[in-house]
């Protein structure tokens, strides 16, 4: 039985994928398996996967129709034989070390999980790698019960830079969302792993080049532009499925900041003609949660409870004043701010980045 079960959903990526594949095969730990899911690859990406299965027996090919990335997740983690889990994107690349890193920080400290850093990665010009500086320091190299020290639900989902147990997934139900497409299943995975952790461990160290060169610039369909809606529908029914304790109210709070904060991300990325739309959307959806007293204006932060007040109270308004403020240079986000709530939101927003 191997100690790894390596998931890579795999659909239609040919010009990424042997790169990824080797940066696999050429891991200094070499005890694990390697589940290559093809959701119905139409180009040659099956193919690639078959020469890598007949080279190295760790490989196998998983072959099922298309039925999106939730869908594959969880086939992986059905045929997975090892005890723990690592998911790799078959676009981007592991640093060699990746695997040994991280089963040394999960076995080391006796986590359920183990989360490492990773790099922005541009292959362009013989490729260039920017650090993600998002793992605070102070929560490396030990245990972190991420319940009670919740810091790592406000940053990148990244689920591709951690290992977890098997039986810690197990014993919780953590799935994937099975919903068509590829569209932020991974945010509600990260949340229900830290909303469930009592032992996790982070390393500041990169585990994953994560591939830049394939990221969109913008999305003009109705479809794509909703999808988000429907990640925050499942992860709002499972948390309030799960039964409450000493830890709910925080759940509640980051839920409710995660969503704000993904929503803010996808209002940027829209056309102009579907911002107003997906602003009254959303403000819909926190209104009924403040009903219904999941949401608790007061335990957000002041720049965040602004942003969120005035989204509820005039979407359209909310919108016209966000577009005139879209470039993200320093001096932008302060007329922003002034536009948002005057001088009292700029002075909120400077005392939150020097941590007051």
């Amino acid at each position: 039985m191997p100690r790894i079960s390596v998931l890579i959903p795999i659909y239609n990526v040919e010009d990424y994928l042997e790169e990824c594949l080797w940066s696999l095969r050429r891991q200094s730990f070499g005890d694990f398996e390697a589940l290559c899911i093809n959701d119905g690859s139409t180009d040659s990406s099956r193919a690639i996967i078959e020469r890598f299965c007949g080279e190295d027996r760790r490989f196998r090919l998983v072959d099922k129709p298309n039925s999106g990335y939730g869908a594959s997740m969880n086939r992986g983690l059905a045929e997975a034989a090892g005890e723990l889990i690592a998911i790799l994107e078959s676009d981007d690349i592991m640093y060699p070390m990746a695997l040994g890193e991280l089963t040394g920080a999960l076995d080391g400290h006796g986590a359920e999980v183990a989360k490492g850093s990773f790099t922005f990665y541009w292959s362009q010009d013989g490729g260039r790698d920017v650090p993600w500086d998002g793992i605070p320091s102070d929560l490396c190299d030990r245990l972190v019960d991420t319940r009670i020290d919740t810091r790592i639900f406000r940053q990148k989902a990244s689920i591709w830079s951690g290992l977890y147990r098997r039986d810690f997934l197990d014993g919780h139900d953590i799935r994937f969302q099975e919903s068509p497409g590829a569209s932020f299943q991974d945010t509600s995975f990260a949340f229900k792993v830290w909303s469930c952790a009592d032992a996790a461990t982070f390393i500041e160290r990169p585990i994953i080049h994560y591939r830049q060169d394939r990221e969109a610039s913008s999305v003009n369909s109705t479809g794509k532009a909703y999808a988000i809606c429907g990640e925050y529908a499942h992860l709002e029914r499972w948390l309030g499925e799960r039964p409450a304790d000493g830890h709910t109210d925080t759940l509640w709070t980051e839920f409710q900041v995660s969503r704000l904060n993904a929503y803010l991300w996808n209002l940027d990325r829209l056309d102009a003609g579907l911002r107003v739309g997906f602003a009254e959307q959303a403000a819909q959806e926190f209104a009924r949660s403040r009903k219904d007293g999941t949401l608790d204006l007061s335990r957000l932060d002041g720049w965040k409870r602004l942003n969120l007040e005035r989204l509820m109270a005039d979407p359209a308004g909310y919108v016209a004043v966000r577009n005139r403020s879209t470039d993200a240079g320093t001096a932008d986000k302060l007329r922003f701010c002034l536009r948002l709530g005057g001088l009292p939101a700029l002075v909120e927003v400077l005392r939150a980045r020097r941590g007051a």
